[in-house]
C-alpha cells in the first residue's frame, strides 16, 4: 500500500510538472509558427498553408498525406473553440487563437518535432521556439518519452517499472531547451525530486 500511494503521488507530481511543460511547449511553438503566418491572420487559421498536402509512400506501398492529421486536429480545435450559443441571425464568430491553441492536444505538439517536419517547418520556423542551436532530434527524443509518460499518468497506469528518474530528467532537459526560466520555474515548484528519493522499496 505504501508503494501504491507513492506511485499515486509521483503520478500527480509528474502531471503537475507536465502541465507546466505542455503550456511552455505550446507557447514556444505558437511564437515560432507566428513567423510562418501571412496576411495578419493567426497561423491556427492557416492550416492548409502551414500543413499543406505532402504525399509519401508507406513501407507497404500505400501513399499517404503526412500532414492530414495536423490539419484535422487544427480544424477540430477551431470547431471546439468556436462559441456554440448564438442566434441564427448573429454573424459567425471566430474563436480567439488562444482558445484554439488550448484545444490542441499534447499529441499535436509532440509530433511537430518529428523528422517529416524538419525541412518544411523546423529549419525555417520551429527552431525559433527553442534555445539557439537546439537540435530537433533532442527535442523529439524528450517529447516522445514525455508524451508516453503523460499518457500513462492520464490513464492511471503504474510508473513502477519505468525509469522515473530519467523521465524527471526529460522534463528538466526539455524545459531548459525552451527557456532557462521555464526550467527553473518547474524545478522550483516540483515535488518530483523529493518523491523520487522517497520511494518505499
Amino acid at each position: 500500500m505504501r508503494l501504491y500511494e507513492w506511485n499515486a503521488a509521483v503520478s500527480a507530481a509528474f502531471h503537475h510538472d507536465l502541465s507546466h511543460l505542455e503550456v511552455a511547449l505550446r507557447n514556444a511553438y505558437d511564437r515560432a509558427l507566428g513567423h510562418a503566418a501571412v496576411g495578419g491572420t493567426h497561423w491556427v487559421f492557416q492550416a492548409t498553408r502551414i500543413f499543406p498536402s505532402r504525399w509519401q509512400k508507406a513501407a507497404n506501398g500505400t501513399r499517404y498525406d503526412v500532414n492530414e492529421t495536423s490539419r484535422r486536429l487544427l480544424a477540430e480545435a477551431v470547431k471546439n473553440a468556436t462559441p456554440k450559443i448564438r442566434r441564427p441571425s448573429d454573424p459567425a464568430v471566430s474563436p480567439s487563437p488562444g482558445k484554439v491553441i488550448a484545444e490542441l492536444s499534447f499529441g499535436f505538439w509532440r509530433y511537430l518535432s518529428a523528422r517529416r517536419h524538419h525541412d518544411p517547418l523546423w529549419v525555417p520556423y520551429l527552431h525559433l521556439g527553442f534555445r539557439a542551436g537546439t537540435d530537433r532530434r533532442d527535442v523529439d527524443k524528450h517529447v516522445e518519452r514525455l508524451h508516453r509518460l503523460r499518457n500513462r499518468v492520464a490513464h492511471h497506469e503504474p510508473l513502477l517499472a519505468l525509469d522515473v528518474h530519467e523521465h524527471w530528467k526529460d522534463v528538466r532537459d526539455l524545459a531548459a531547451l525552451i527557456s532557462p526560466q521555464v526550467a527553473a520555474y518547474i524545478a522550483a515548484n516540483s515535488s518530483c525530486a523529493r518523491l523520487l528519493a522517497a520511494r518505499p522499496c
